[in-house]
């Protein structure tokens, strides 16, 4: 039997942190994008990522031209606009509402990977050193389930519990999404003792320039024969009910 290979369309947008004047509790926010979709040959399936109700990446299976259809956006892009900020307000719960929508011709399961981690402005190399957990990101867990020995300190990882039909939305997987107030408290030191003895101490915080970088990844599978094909596109024992509805083992 030819092996399904699943469809996985990935969406990323990196939020730089400017660097701000000591003593402030806010930072200045830009942004930037890097969306991308991995190539692969599956026909009939296809997958959209929905932020706050709007179409952000997609890519389908076009059958008339035997090609695929594509896009790519910005997550994160209208954040400070849509809540009516010019700049990013620390601890602040910031609408984030993601889900996946059966834009294929055929009925799918799906799968989404949440990753969220620092990075450096300048160069896009992860800081392993900043902490992940001020990326403070609500899961709503409707209708999804978490696999919990997939979760790291920067990854999560959700499974669509029903078979997600053509055409159809799923729940939200993320609701709202903020940044730690006490990053502004977290500092290092530094001293310089000059010829007069004279001691300099230079204060600087932490997570200055840095960038909060959020990536959600989407995989679909046929509901054909879906135990053997999601156990062959993503490695995982599942339990599919007589209903269509989806556990792990």
């Amino acid at each position: 039997m030819k092996r399904k290979l699943p469809i996985i369309l990935v969406a990323s947008s990196a939020i730089m942190l400017a660097a701000s004047t000591i003593g402030s509790t806010k930072a200045t926010l830009t942004y930037m994008s890097d969306n991308y979709l991995a190539q692969i040959d599956i026909k009939s399936i296809g997958v959209t990522l929905t932020e706050n109700g709007n179409d952000v990446s997609w890519r389908d299976y076009k059958h008339k031209d035997d090609d695929w259809s594509e896009a790519t956006g910005v997550l994160l892009g209208d954040m400070l606009k849509n809540a009516g900020d010019e700049k990013l307000i620390l601890d602040k719960k910031y609408d984030e509402k993601l889900a996946v929508k059966n834009s294929g011709s055929i009925d799918e399961y799906v799968r989404v990977t949440v990753q969220h981690y620092w990075a450096d402005k300048e160069t896009g190399d992860k800081l392993s050193k900043l902490d992940p957990s001020k990326i403070q990101i609500d899961f709503t867990n409707d209708g999804w389930t978490e696999d919990e020995s997939a979760e790291t300190t920067e990854r999560n990882v959700f499974y669509y519990n029903s078979i997600l039909k053509k055409g159809q939305t799923s729940t939200d997987f993320t609701d709202k999404i903020s940044i730690s107030g006490d990053i502004a408290a977290i500092v290092g030191q530094t001293s310089q003792t000059d010829d007069n003895g004279l001691t300099t101490i230079t204060t600087t915080y932490e997570y200055d320039g840095a960038q909060f970088v959020l990536e959600a990844t989407v995989d679909a599978v046929q509901t054909h024969n879906a135990k053997d094909a999601i156990k062959s596109a993503w490695g995982v024992d599942v339990n599919i009910s007589d209903d269509g509805a989806l556990s792990l083992e």
